[in-house]
This record gives structure tokens, sequence and C-alpha cells, in this order.
């Protein structure tokens, strides 16, 4: 069975681990229909629009 032979420390773990603290926020944005947020280059959930289109009915993934 595989073992590690050294420790890891405390900087190279915390190094691995940086990019769990990094938040989505800049690719948030308000929906311009209804004003909810949403991902950007995504439908939005509550209104089912994309780029000012509705998408109800037409092949979006649902």
């Amino acid at each position: 069975m595989a073992v590690p032979k050294k420790r890891t420390s405390r900087r190279r773990r915390d190094m691995r681990r940086a990019h769990d603290a990094v938040k989505y926020t800049a690719a948030v944005e308000i929906c311009p229909e209804c004003g909810e947020l949403k991902l950007r280059h995504h439908l939005c959930a509550s209104c089912k629009t994309y780029r000012g289109r509705k998408i109800v009915g037409e092949a979006s993934g649902e």
C-alpha cells in the first residue's frame, strides 16, 4: 500500500487548498429581464431568458 514518505508541511497543504477560498462573484451578474442574480453565459433560472430571448420550449437542456 502506498504511504507518503514524508509529512506534508502546513505551507504546502495550505497552498493546495488556496483555490477553495476563491469566490465566483466575478461571474455573477443581474438578469436584465427580471433582476435576479445569474451566472454569466447561462440561462436565467427564474425567467428562462438568455440574451433577451425567452428559451422556454426550445432545447434548453432542461
